[in-house]
């Protein structure tokens, strides 16, 4: 038992564990912030050319199945302005690590070795000349 747990917190203290924790950890939080952007900003919004004040009141009674459509089209939206804010901050991301990538580097310092060596041809070429 105690290999278990021994083995589990190793698994748990990986780096990559971690940051999947805080990735989901923040995904929520993020989430809740694009449902409360949809939910009362744009649906509202929305409402004003609809004469509703929100998509998830829209349904469909088929015999005795209701059929809220309207919480589906809040999802959809939640889904799309979700994908674009991510695909937005992707695209920002990778500009930056290009604009790090692009800067100019300095020539490495030549070793030691290549110092030697480049004396050593040096003076063999004053001998042939």
């Amino acid at each position: 038992m105690k290999a278990f747990f021994r083995e589990f917190k190793t698994f748990a203290s990986r780096g990559n564990v971690i940051d999947l924790a805080v990735g989901v950890m923040l995904g929520s939080a993020f989430s809740a912030i694009t449902n409360s952007l949809i939910n009362d900003i744009v649906m509202p919004f929305l409402g004003i050319f609809t004469s509703q004040i929100t998509f998830s009141d829209l349904t469909l009674t088929i015999g005795g199945a209701v059929i809220a459509y309207g919480n589906f089209i809040q999802a959809v939206l939640n889904f799309l302005v979700m994908s674009f804010v991510i695909f937005c901050m992707v695209k920002a991301i990778n500009r930056l690590h290009r604009k790090k990538e692009e800067a100019p580097k300095a020539p490495p310092k030549p070793s030691n070795e290549e110092v030697l060596l480049a004396e050593i041809r040096d003076l063999l070429k004053e001998k042939q000349s």
